[in-house]
């Protein structure tokens, strides 16, 4: 059955470390995890630009869809979301940060700028029964102390 990520079964633990080898961190490239190449800071870059046509938004490029997470500054690469600018989405967080977010509410992101990664697991269905994405959004920008 071709459903993208529907059915697809791991843990908690194993879905952070997916985004920890994502994040670039000094003796630590991108694509590395616990000293292991898993894939070349190239590739991960290129997974990591807009590939949409003429390097537009999905808002500018798709058809309006019900989503807590706006369009608007928001390209998509090779499997995530990349936020191209913060600004015309009005969301907090730094060009380039790679995201997704799925039916039952759950969510990750990864901020290179920010060091952080963030994977959020709950099961609420439909994903707007509560805007709880956006909020934790804030809350986790807000908390940072640089």
């Amino acid at each position: 059955m071709l459903s993208g990520g529907g059915g697809l079964v791991s843990t908690a633990a194993d879905y952070d470390r997916f985004t920890q080898m994502l994040l670039h961190r000094p003796g630590s490239p991108a694509g590395e995890l616990d000293g292991v190449r898993l894939l070349s800071p190239r590739t991960v870059g290129y997974m990591g630009r807009n590939h949409l046509p003429g390097g537009v938004d999905l808002e500018t490029f798709g058809r309006p869809l019900f989503a807590e997470a706006p369009f608007r500054g928001v390209g998509f690469g090779l499997g995530f979301a990349v936020l191209i600018d913060p600004v015309p989405g009005k969301v907090v967080g730094s060009a380039g940060e790679l995201s997704w977010g799925g039916a039952a509410s759950t969510s990750f992101w990864v901020d290179r700028e920010a060091d952080l990664t963030v994977s959020f697991f709950t099961q609420l269905l439909p994903s707007s029964t509560y805007p709880i994405r956006p909020q934790l959004r804030q809350l986790v920008y807000q908390a940072l102390t640089d």
